[in-house]
């Protein structure tokens, strides 16, 4: 255990196939920690969206959406006092590892007209995104100025490609269109219950249907079931 070789943070930039598929852009050059971060914080949201029931004084919570998933970097320190070096035992300026650092996680890629998607790696941490905000604070200056420690806070948002996104999704979401074929036994608030999680849309259901007669439903009818509202 003692020559075990300690795990510094590094961050690279990715591309991602025509099949979706994200891998390492290894003609890039990637950042490497000179100082690991104290920690790191996972963020994790649902949004709920409140559905008013007919019949019901009040309204019903039911699940929205998933936001995507956030990591906090916090007190990322760079030093250009010379006191931590580089792998090959150089010093490196505040400067150059700001750049280095922009460089990789923040300049716009003209060609794809968005912010580079990067691969955070730390240990057995492993994290695709983009940078959605990063902070500087300078600690230590030259008396010229220029400085020579700062601590940077990064905040990454979870990258997901669109056939990732679609699965998640799963088409049999309450927020697209379906279209049933009516089954022996079925009712129209069985069948609500089963797209929406919820019977109260039945009147809804049975007015885009143009249905008159909705308790007397016969096999093989088609019914649309629009997205909620």
């Amino acid at each position: 255990m003692a020559n075990q070789k300690k795990a510094l943070l590094t961050i690279s930039r990715c591309i991602v196939s025509s099949d979706g598929r994200i891998s390492v852009d290894s003609s890039k050059k990637k950042f490497e920690a000179m100082i690991n971060p104290s920690g790191y914080e996972h963020v994790l949201s649902l949004r709920y969206a409140k559905n008013k029931v007919l019949g019901q004084p009040g309204t019903e919570t039911k699940y929205d959406v998933s936001h995507p998933e956030k990591i906090v970097l916090r007190e990322l320190i760079f030093d250009g006092t010379g006191v931590i070096r580089s792998s090959d035992n150089q010093p490196v300026s505040v400067k150059n590892q700001i750049e280095l650092l922009r460089n990789v996680i923040y300049t716009y890629d003209g060609s794809k007209h968005e912010a580079p998607i990067v691969q955070l790696k730390w240990g057995s941490f492993l994290f695709y995104g983009r940078v959605e905000s990063l902070k500087f604070d300078y600690t230590l200056f030259k008396p010229s100025g220029v400085p020579l420690r700062a601590k940077v806070t990064l905040t990454f948002i979870e990258y997901q490609s669109s056939e990732e996104i679609a699965k998640e999704a799963d088409n049999q979401s309450p927020d697209l269109t379906h279209q049933v074929e009516v089954k022996a036994g079925d009712t129209l608030p069985l069948l609500c219950y089963r797209i929406y999680q919820n019977s109260a849309y039945y009147p809804e259901v049975a007015r885009v249907n143009n249905l008159t007669h909705f308790r007397d439903l016969k096999p093989g009818t088609l019914l649309r079931f629009p997205p909620l509202n």
